[in-house]
């Protein structure tokens, strides 16, 4: 029996290759647990197509991902906090506040996504890195002044 593996299957291969099992394995395993699918030439061609189409959305997204970078490595952050006498900041800088300065600017970016390492505790110019997705990071500067 020849099946169309859906997921990665252990001693057997990867999604998207066509094997050749026994048939029982194949029915009451593979295709009874959601591993595969018998390969007919319909099924082969249905999952081409949502291989084509995943691939087409990914590169979409990537191109997006691509222009948010260059749009945030663009533009010049500045959060004013309060601070002491030395410049020294009262708390930290967190990634809510840069999420939110960010906001304001037209740019949706999960506080998650925002890595503030190590803490912004003076006043001054950094380099803050965010996440993107599909390994891309972007370099955001930030310059934080006193109130």
């Amino acid at each position: 029996m020849k099946v169309l593996l859906i997921k990665d299957v252990k001693n057997l291969g990867k999604a998207g290759e066509i094997k050749e099992v026994k048939d029982g394995y194949g029915r009451n395993f593979l295709i009874a647990k959601g591993f595969a699918k018998l390969a007919t030439p319909d099924v082969i061609a249905a999952f081409k197509k949502e291989q084509e189409e995943k691939a087409k959305k990914e590169a979409k997204e990537l191109e997006e991902i691509k222009k948010l970078k260059e749009k945030i490595e663009s533009l010049t952050l500045t959060i004013r906090h309060k601070a002491g006498a030395n410049g020294s900041l009262f708390g930290a800088i967190t990634n809510k506040e840069v999420a939110e300065a960010l906001k304001k600017e037209n740019i949706e970016i999960d506080k998650k996504h925002i890595d503030i390492h190590p803490p912004i505790k003076q006043t001054g110019d950094f380099e803050i890195d965010i996440k993107l997705g599909h390994g891309i990071h972007a370099k955001l500067n930030l310059i934080v002044e006193a109130i």
